[in-house]
């Protein structure tokens, strides 16, 4: 079986060849997956393709027209791929859970920083600075976090708000049974969570019902002083809103891990250039805003998982044409789809 990797870096290669069968032929590029580089595909059984690759309907025609049968995301998100388009043309599937851990500690991680300002701090001791002026922060112990998605990765980050004695405010359209009785995990409508949450952190995916969840009229409904984390998709947050909150002293400081506009600009080295971004350029001078270029995911033990599930996807594609984490070409989802159940699917 050959399989074509694009958008592939140093660690995405290791990764993928220690745990390469001998059976399978594994091709590396560092370009993405566009109308212009999918000829590259040629001669391949399937493509991997991760976040930013761009699997529309153009590429898709193309890649059934080279003979690719399958498209393996080693990621979980799927929002870049045209899944109904895919139907009686391509078999699409991801990793569901490559590492939860990963992106809930990082989640955390960025939260700490920015309210205990270790950034800042880091900074200043690099140049012998050890006064503590404007570096006060705040407990997370007491507060209210409202966490909105209550997937895996979510409910493993209220276990660690819940290590800190915080209270949670939970918003799903499918809540989890597992707080039910509980005392310090509530879950609420959204409104209620804008409104009474200290923190706020996203955990969903990206869908339609999703785009831009945080925009203008939202932010106006949130306390004065929240702190904004996004580990999950960029585009759930409208970047200009966010700038503008952050400017008007609504939003306290925000974390993120991804940006709506990041395809172009994440995972390559600009330093020394002019970022032609304005408004993520801006945002990176703000000095509550923590910018990471999508590095949640990137654990060794996460990388390990990724590649192991993508290499089992395309095994189990290569013996019966299928897989258990095959994304649905009715309603794009592999967790709650009934259609597969009853094969309408495929």
């Amino acid at each position: 079986m050959k399989i074509t990797f694009f958008d592939t870096k140093e660690y995405d290669r290791s990764a993928f060849e220690e745990a390469m069968p001998e059976d399978m032929e594994f091709k590396f590029f560092e370009t993405r997956l566009t109308p212009d580089s999918v000829e590259l595909a040629k001669g391949s059984d399937a493509v991997c393709v991760f976040v930013n690759d761009e699997v529309s309907a153009p590429v898709i025609d193309r890649l059934c027209e080279l003979g690719v049968k399958a498209v393996a995301l080693r990621c979980a998100g799927y929002n870049n791929v045209d899944v109904k388009h895919c139907f009686g043309k391509l078999h699409v599937f991801h990793v569901p859970a490559y590492s939860p851990y990963a992106v809930a500690e990082h989640a955390m991680a960025m939260l700490l920083t920015s309210i205990r300002r270790i950034h800042k701090a880091y900074i200043r001791t690099r140049d012998f600075n050890f006064s503590l002026n404007n570096l006060t922060g705040f407990d997370l112990h007491g507060k209210t976090v409202g966490v909105v998605g209550t997937g895996k990765i979510g409910r493993i980050f209220i276990s660690i708000c819940r290590g800190f004695g915080m209270k949670v405010l939970a918003y799903d359209k499918f809540p989890s049974q597992e707080y039910d009785g509980a005392e310090d995990v509530t879950y609420v409508s959204l409104d209620e969570l804008l409104a009474k949450s200290d923190i706020i952190s996203l955990h969903c995916p990206l869908t339609e019902d999703t785009l831009h969840l945080v925009n203008a009229e939202s932010i106006a409904k949130m306390k004065k002083g929240v702190v904004l984390v996004n580990t999950s998709r960029g585009a759930l947050i409208d970047a200009e809103a966010l700038l503008a909150g952050i400017k008007d002293r609504r939003i306290g400081a925000a974390c993120l891990d991804v940006y709506e506009e990041e395809a172009d600009i994440f995972f390559q080295d600009y330093s020394g250039h002019i970022l032609s971004d304005d408004v993520l350029a801006r945002l990176i001078s703000m000095p509550n805003v923590i910018v990471t270029s999508h590095q949640a995911f990137l654990t060794k033990e996460a990388l390990k998982n990724i590649a192991d599930t993508t290499i089992g996807n395309l095994r189990e594609f290569e013996k019966s044409g299928m897989s258990d984490n095959e994304l649905c070409y009715q309603c794009g989802k592999v967790d709650q789809c009934r259609h597969k159940r009853n094969k309408k699917c495929f």
